[in-house]
């Protein structure tokens, strides 16, 4: 992939990059600030959605099979 649709390709991933209303302008988001929270591109929400709903437990807390 040229720079161009490389960069456009990893922006489809992260839903806040999607936006184009900044104040009274609209132009694309462009996100710099990592210092203490990153976005995460749709396929690790995807995951922890996955996780949360289907497999999440307190591991060796209970007798039920999720739990082991």
């Amino acid at each position: 992939l040229e720079h161009a649709d490389l960069a456009e390709s990893i922006r489809e991933d992260f839903s806040i990059l999607q936006t184009t209303k900044i104040g009274e302008n609209e132009r694309p988001l462009i996100y710099l600030d990592s210092a203490a929270t990153s976005q995460k591109p749709r396929q690790v929400l995807d995951a922890l959605e996955e996780y949360y709903t289907k497999t999440n437990s307190n591991v060796h807390r209970g007798a039920h099979t999720l739990s082991r």
